[in-house]
């Protein structure tokens, strides 16, 4: 009889465990929550308050960011929705950082910078030109040239 009774509530409670075990998978490692449990908006920018202010050498410790002026205002538009490398990997002027803002406003919902948009781009513009002034706007390195192209043969 009592293998009877184990072999019925078996399945229920194998189902039971499951659920237990998912439900503390998503609360435990769900990346919309941060640690004081309080969920975190992806298309929000990081309030000021948040961001820890230590600079060394120059360099925002926490994202590797070049410390200047706009700096904190960045940090939380930028790093809101994606890695401050994000940045420092890309270089352009000052109309190829507003056009890639223009791009993620249009295709990545990034909100409206409001007044907040030149103080950014300056820095941007600032910080991570392009390290060749010759026209090298909106790249990521210099264009390669004086390239001896050859055909490939199967």
């Amino acid at each position: 009889m009592r293998r009877r009774l184990q072999t019925r509530y078996q399945p229920i409670l194998i189902g039971v465990g499951i659920l237990i075990i998912v439900f503390a998978g998503y609360f435990l490692f769900d990346s919309s929550v941060s640690e004081q449990g309080e969920f975190i908006e992806a298309d929000a920018p990081i309030p000021l308050d948040q961001i820890e202010d230590r600079v060394e050498d120059g360099m925002h410790v926490t994202t590797g960011l070049l410390d200047g002026e706009g700096l904190h205002l960045v940090i939380a538009h930028c790093t809101a929705c994606h890695s401050a490398q994000l940045i420092t990997q890309n270089r352009a002027d000052k109309a190829g950082w507003k056009k890639m803002i223009r791009w993620m406003q249009e295709t990545q919902n990034l909100w409206e910078l409001g007044t907040q948009e030149e103080i950014i781009l300056d820095y941007l513009a600032t910080y991570y030109a392009p390290e060749d002034p010759k026209g090298a706007a909106n790249f990521r390195r210099v264009p390669l040239q004086d390239i001896e192209w050859y055909e490939l043969r199967d």
